[in-house]
């Protein structure tokens, strides 16, 4: 008995490990979902639409009416409001990534999926990359309009982008959040209702559009210890757009923003990543 040699020049494939595999399948899903968005070109444009009329609404109809430093100036009123839509923007993306998981599982997509040999997770992480992409488009356009109406930055270019990173991984680390929802309801319908009903409330009890040294004493310690109000205020910083006079809080987070804001956006991906990933084992259509 003789056994075949391989033909010359050629070796057999070697296996690929792991982490190889996980991103690689994760790519190729990121991919998928990049080519399904360019091809409904509706949802791109809707998702830029709401963040600039809320940028034209806030600057206009509230600039002049609410004090930010012991000034209404419509133009520190402006500065101190960019931050905060940039951050509701990257968040508010959480629905569209709880109404497309949903309906993916609707239609039995992800039951085929998981028949696959696919790494485990690579589905839900292909989908949040391909949501920070499409969020990173809105947020730059967004930034765009801003310049428009008046808002500028007073830092380097360095940590401009560190504040704009900051709000991405932010905006990150709660697609994973939708990433659940949509795995836990049964229609995309429910997953948009789901994935915006809990985000008023953290968004509107913040530091975001006023200051929070006004509100009760319960909802500024809320809103101080809001991991959205961290990575505001670090955006604020970064961008430079803190006024003159501004009263910063004692508490913690809003102390060492930066760092509040990392720690938050990395426990919020390491809790509900996992907590995804399970649900997707066990998830049926």
């Amino acid at each position: 008995m003789t056994i075949p040699s391989q033909a010359p020049g050629t070796t057999a494939p070697r296996p690929r490990g792991g982490i190889a595999q996980g991103v690689s399948d994760s790519l190729v899903i990121a991919q998928r979902n990049l080519i399904r968005m360019s091809r409904i070109p509706e949802m791109i444009i809707f998702g830029i639409i709401q963040p600039v009329m809320f940028v034209v609404l806030f600057s206009y109809v509230f600039g002049g009416s609410i004090s930010v430093g012991g000034s209404t100036s419509p133009a520190a009123y402006r500065e101190f409001l960019m931050a905060g839509i940039f951050a509701q923007t990257v968040t508010f993306a959480t629905a569209g990534a709880g109404a497309g998981i949903a309906d993916d599982m609707h239609k039995g997509l992800i039951d085929r999926f998981r028949s696959l040999p696919m790494a485990r997770g690579a589905v839900l992480t292909g989908r949040t990359l391909a949501d920070l992409v499409q969020t990173a488009l809105t947020v730059v356009v967004l930034a765009v309009v801003a310049l428009l109406v008046g808002w500028r930055t007073h830092e380097n270019l360095g940590k401009v982008l560190a504040g704009f990173a900051l709000l991405l991984l932010l905006g990150y680390a709660f697609s994973w959040i939708g990433a659940l929802i949509g795995l836990s309801v049964r229609t995309p319908e429910a997953a948009t209702s789901g994935g915006l009903i809990w985000l008023f409330p953290l968004t509107f009890i913040s530091n975001a559009f006023v200051p929070s040294d006004n509100m009760p004493t319960f909802l500024r310690h809320v809103a101080e210890w809001n991991p959205f109000s961290a990575t505001v205020q670090a955006a604020r910083e970064l961008f430079g757009n803190l006024p003159e006079g501004y009263p910063v809080s004692d508490a913690w987070p809003m102390q060492n923003p930066v760092l509040a804001s990392v720690l938050w956006s990395v426990l919020i991906i390491t809790v509900f990543r996992t907590l995804a990933v399970r649900k997707y084992r066990s998830a049926t259509a």
